[in-house]
């Protein structure tokens, strides 16, 4: 536990040693937001603003995380490294992404087929470590339930769909100022307290691994934290593609390794909700050859069309992933 609590602390004042630091850099190289042109009118003033801050809850996350990790790092089986692994390939394909931004001095980066194929080679590979490791396997636990499932050979293709769809939909919800960060927060402080439950009935090696998890968790919460006092509105420093992607990365690591995938729509609704506005909004457009169901997507767009500021409409998102982190804690409580 007291690992867990300096993993907080030392991320959170690491950012805010970090940040002062880092936009003046930022700036000197011109590594400007490029807003999209049909966003909301209000956002057209955030052009330019410093981007690519990712790489400071990155750098932190995993400084902080590898410094307080248990035992010796054994490359086969340490979670706590294939999270990272996972985490940080996702962080190169945002980081791609950030930079083709910069260099068109548009907001289109990649191209879709590129950012998928990346991904999906990405999360083949996560999904066939999870899928050979002695405690992760095919297997995964049945919230409220206290059961388990065995998935077989389709846990793989399912691992790879959950990987893909959450780190698109971490990336789709880092619209708004501060919005991103405040979710990703509490679902990484959720899952590192998913771990540490999981460690107090593990023993040996397994405990070990379990509350490196625990510590990663907690680093990644410190380090959103630290780096909200810049992007929280009206942001000083965008996180990117660099960051979401990161972010998204580490989420969706932590629910595999923890065998907890079926906890994801509730810990990381925010995110699933804004990649089910986009689906939703593109597949009506196209039925009805014009028609839309929002104002603008994905939601939170929605919500700032209707009149709401930005401040609020990131406090509703973090109070409702709160409640649904709690009553994620509480399925599997015993």
């Amino acid at each position: 536990m007291q690992r867990m609590i300096w993993a907080v602390v030392i991320a959170f004042i690491a950012c805010l040693a970090v940040g002062p630091v880092l936009l003046p850099v930022l700036r000197r190289l011109k590594f400007g937001q490029n807003v999209y042109e049909y966003a909301p009118e209000s956002h057209q003033k955030k052009q330019g603003t410093p981007t690519m801050g990712g790489w400071m809850i990155c750098l932190v996350s995993v400084a902080v995380a590898a410094a307080l990790h248990l035992g010796g790092w054994a490359p086969r089986t340490d979670m706590m490294l294939a999270a990272l692994l996972l985490a940080l390939g996702n962080l190169c394909v945002g980081f791609a992404d950030d930079m083709s931004k910069i260099r068109r001095k548009h907001n289109k980066g990649l191209s879709p087929k590129q950012k998928m194929l990346a991904q999906v080679l990405l999360g083949a590979a996560f999904a066939f470590y999870c899928y050979a490791h002695p405690q992760v396997g095919p297997r995964i636990v049945v919230p409220f339930f206290q059961t388990e499932w065995d998935l077989g050979w389709f846990y793989i293709p399912a691992a790879i769909f959950i990987i893909v769809g959450t780190t698109n939909s971490a990336n789709l919800l880092d619209g708004l100022d501060g919005l991103l960060g405040s979710v990703a927060l509490v679902d990484a402080a959720t899952f590192g307290l998913l771990a540490l439950f999981a460690a107090g009935t593990a023993q040996g090696n397994d405990q070990r691994e379990l509350m490196n998890l625990a510590v990663l968790g907690c680093a990644v919460a410190g380090a959103c934290m630290g780096f909200l006092r810049f992007n929280v509105y009206p942001a000083r420093l965008f996180m990117g593609d660099t960051g979401s992607m990161f972010l998204g990365g580490v989420v969706v690591a932590l629910a595999l390794l923890l065998r907890l995938p079926l906890l994801l729509p509730l810990i990381a609704f925010c995110m699933l909700i804004s990649s089910l506005s986009d689906i939703i909004q593109i597949g009506y457009y196209k039925l009805t050859h014009g028609k839309r169901v929002f104002k603008m997507a994905p939601i939170h767009h929605h919500f700032e069309k209707l009149g709401n500021p930005e401040s609020k409409i990131v406090a509703m998102y973090t109070i409702v992933t709160v409640l649904l982190c709690l009553v994620s804690l509480l399925s599997v409580a015993r």
